[in-house]
């Protein structure tokens, strides 16, 4: 490396050196003059400061508060009164339901009807389905002062009800005849399962009733509902075509928007978003389009929209299933554990014997009302859910928050913790604003959001 770096020093001298010694030669023509160095060319920038722009300032706990109290006075009260009414008839129905099954088993009025089918045929079958023809008739009359006090007096008396009597007595005869047909299908099926299964029959009668509540769900929008109030398309406008790009960019999979007269009902706003299998259908209740602004309407849509979405119909089922699952088992129990004390008084002494199907119905009411903190609180999870996705989805905060308002008619907006959790199946009017507001929080900076900042 040494004699190579020598020889690179040589060959610099030799060459480098008689051009170094050369005389410089001054230039004879005006373009071998070489100029010195200038400076760049500039330009005055003129600087100034921009302004702040920083998350304007937004109380989500104030707002909370400011959205509440436009529901006060006598219009707090007469919601907080029917809706902690409710929790009363609650109690009431499970014990006016559990005496009729009483008197019809102490008195042996079941017995007795279960004696006369026994005598009109030998199938098993037609015997259930005989017992079952005149037992839905008989409980529904014995039930019918409450469901009348509950249904339509009630109902008047807070202002919550449009239908006059004849009106409210037809629904109320279309809901009877659809219970009669259900349980004169269902319960041969079930009793069935009785005798085939013995001591596994919970088990079977429960995924019978699972199995039910499948089919119901996917007939309901196109073949119940329709026995109850008209469907029409909802008029070509604005509001349709963004219903309708909302439900497309959710995958949806819907084409028109159906508009539901239940102003025939009530005054209550609602929409829903049901069916299963390829019967997805949009409703939109017309209250809602009548009282409620266009951003109202999408704010109820897109949670309705967060249900479909986020397969909630799934999930409700699987738990259902669940809760059904252990109803059956505790009913199975029940029964026999009822039966060693009073059978010999009613005489019922097995589960096979149709005669026992008003302690089955009894024993099943007392289980759902034990159960309905936890029914209650699966349903509720699933709205609240549903609420976050509309929010994201819509971008309305303060609609969804004024239409939460609206449902204030009939439920109450401020409950206490255990309150909530024990009757609520839905979140409270507090919870549901409290959660559009601190959306609205984490969002205010947002362009589409940042002039809201002083609502409400």
């Amino acid at each position: 490396m040494l004699w190579h770096r020598i020889a690179a020093f040589l060959l610099f001298v030799t060459v480098a050196a008689p051009v170094m010694a050369q005389p410089a030669v001054a230039p004879t023509q005006p373009s071998e003059v070489q100029l010195g160095p200038r400076a760049a060319p500039t330009t005055h920038v003129q600087v100034g400061t921009l302004p702040y722009m920083g998350t304007p300032a937004f109380d989500a706990a104030k707002a909370t508060d400011k959205y509440l109290a436009r529901v006060s006075g006598a219009a707090r009260t007469k919601s907080d009164a029917y809706f902690e009414g409710g929790y009363w008839l609650q109690l009431v129905d499970l014990l006016y339901g559990v005496g009729v099954a009483a008197l019809l088993l102490t008195l042996q009025i079941s017995s007795r009807i279960s004696d006369w089918v026994e005598d009109r045929t030998h199938s098993r079958t037609f015997q259930v389905m005989l017992y079952v023809a005149i037992y839905v008739p008989l409980m529904a009359a014995a039930m019918f002062p409450l469901t009348l006090y509950e249904g339509f007096f009630r109902e008047h008396a807070y202002g919550l009800s449009n239908q006059n009597f004849w009106q409210w007595l037809g629904d109320f005869g279309i809901g009877f005849a659809l219970t009669f047909v259900t349980m004169l299908v269902l319960l041969p099926v079930l009793y069935a399962a009785i005798r085939r299964a013995r001591e596994n029959w919970w088990i079977w009668g429960a995924g019978l009733v699972i199995g039910f509540q499948v089919v119901t769900w996917v007939i309901w929008p196109i073949f119940v509902a329709p026995l109850y109030n008209h469907y029409s398309p909802l008029p070509a406008g604005p509001l349709k075509a963004q219903i309708l790009s909302m439900a497309r960019a959710n995958d949806v999979p819907v084409d028109n928007v159906w508009l539901v007269d239940a102003s025939r009902q009530s005054n209550r706003v609602s929409a829903n978003v049901s069916g299963m299998f390829g019967t997805a259908r949009i409703s939109l209740n017309d209250n809602l389009l009548k009282q409620g602004s266009p951003d109202e309407v999408l704010a109820v849509l897109g949670h309705e929209m967060g249900h479909y979405v986020m397969d909630h119909m799934t999930r409700l089922l699987l738990l259902a299933a669940l809760v059904i699952l252990v109803g059956f088992a505790f009913v199975n129990r029940a029964f026999l554990l009822a039966c060693e004390v009073f059978g010999g008084q009613w005489q019922v002494r097995k589960l096979s014997d149709v005669a026992g199907l008003p302690l089955l119905v009894a024993l099943s009411s007392i289980y759902m009302f034990l159960a309905t903190p936890v029914t209650n609180s699966i349903i509720r999870t699933t709205e609240y859910q549903a609420d976050i996705f509309g929010l994201d989805a819509v971008r309305k905060p303060d609609a969804f928050a004024t239409v939460m308002l609206k449902l204030s008619t009939y439920r109450k907006l401020e409950p206490g913790k255990w309150e909530e959790i024990i009757f609520y199946d839905h979140p409270s009017g507090r919870t549901r604003i409290e959660a559009a507001m601190r959306w609205k929080k984490e969002h205010i900076a947002d362009p589409d959001l940042r002039d809201a900042a002083q609502i409400p």
